[in-house]
């Protein structure tokens, strides 16, 4: 058309750059903010499902552009606190989760710690996480950081969930996880215990992943004055937002909820199998070394 004018397309761009905007491009940008704003720390990709799902079809660099021109994009901040204690007399377990295939729900639960500042004080917050939907099925508040914390989130999870023999749990090797009580507990339901090398967190990534969300979305984006506010609040975004509502990458833009119903088996249980367990193989070459 713009050769057929005699008109350069640069122009022809300029022309509709330089325009007062059309009542279809704010009607998406008005979509763009609402996403934005009820997920305050969507990025643009998760911003992009939210605008398809409302009915527009347009490309991730419209949104980014968008987000970026009303100041949407997400401002992300990193920390890292230790609160793991590995030296203790209680036994080590070795990492199995790093070797396991998983293919259903209930077949890996991850496990870990942190902390929550207060107005006037430190509380701790315990979680339990299903690897395979990363759904959060247990977690408890409290002011010690001790085994009964770590029992109490791992109590909520075999309640709401009752798990079959041969769960493997992993978790790091904090004095909590391996105590007698708590490894008790998963013997009680034969859960195996798995846990990760000293100074390695990232051998249990996904609730690490977990915890940085949580503190990113929820915990950090307000101040809380009583371990009682607190607890509400994280109840309604593990319940209902983390686990119903909040779109996540490594299950293909779906929330755990959702994900879960897709998976069958994932209702009732029925043809459950303890998650396969893949071992590196080695073959002897003819040097006499061993090769994978």
């Amino acid at each position: 058309m713009c050769e057929l004018a005699g008109v350069s397309r640069a122009s022809f761009y300029r022309h509709w750059e330089e325009a007062a905007p059309s009542a279809a491009e704010m009607a998406l940008r008005e979509a763009v903010q609402q996403a934005a704003l009820a997920h305050r720390f969507y990025g643009y990709r998760r911003v992009l499902l939210e605008v398809h799902k409302a009915g527009y079809q347009v490309g991730s660099k419209v949104v980014r552009r968008l987000m970026r021109a009303d100041n949407l994009l997400a401002i992300r901040r990193r920390k890292f606190v230790a609160t793991t204690d590995s030296q203790h007399g209680f036994r080590v377990y070795p990492n199995l989760a790093a070797h396991l295939e998983l293919t259903d729900v209930n077949q890996l639960w991850v496990a870990d710690l942190t902390y929550v500042r207060l107005q006037a004080e430190f509380v701790f917050l315990a979680v339990v996480l299903d690897a395979f939907s990363r759904r959060a099925v247990g977690w408890a508040l409290g002011r010690e950081l001790d085994a009964n914390l770590a029992l109490a989130a791992l109590n909520v999870a075999i309640d709401s969930r009752h798990p079959l023999p041969g769960l493997v749990h992993h978790s790091d090797r904090g004095s909590q996880y391996a105590s007698a009580a708590y490894v008790g507990c998963l013997e009680s339901i034969q859960a195996v215990p798995s846990m990760s090398r000293a100074g390695r967190p990232w051998e249990n990534g996904k609730c690490e992943s977990f915890i940085k969300t949580l503190k990113q979305e929820e915990i950090n984006a307000r101040t809380y004055v009583s371990l009682e506010e607190l607890g509400q609040h994280v109840e309604e975004f593990m319940a209902q937002i983390y686990n119903r509502q909040r779109l996540h990458s490594a299950l293909g833009y779906r929330s755990p909820a959702e994900f879960e119903q897709q998976q069958i088996g994932a209702a009732d249980g029925s043809g459950w199998r303890p998650a396969a367990l893949l071992l590196p193989r080695y073959e002897e070459c003819g040097t006499g070394e061993a090769v994978r």
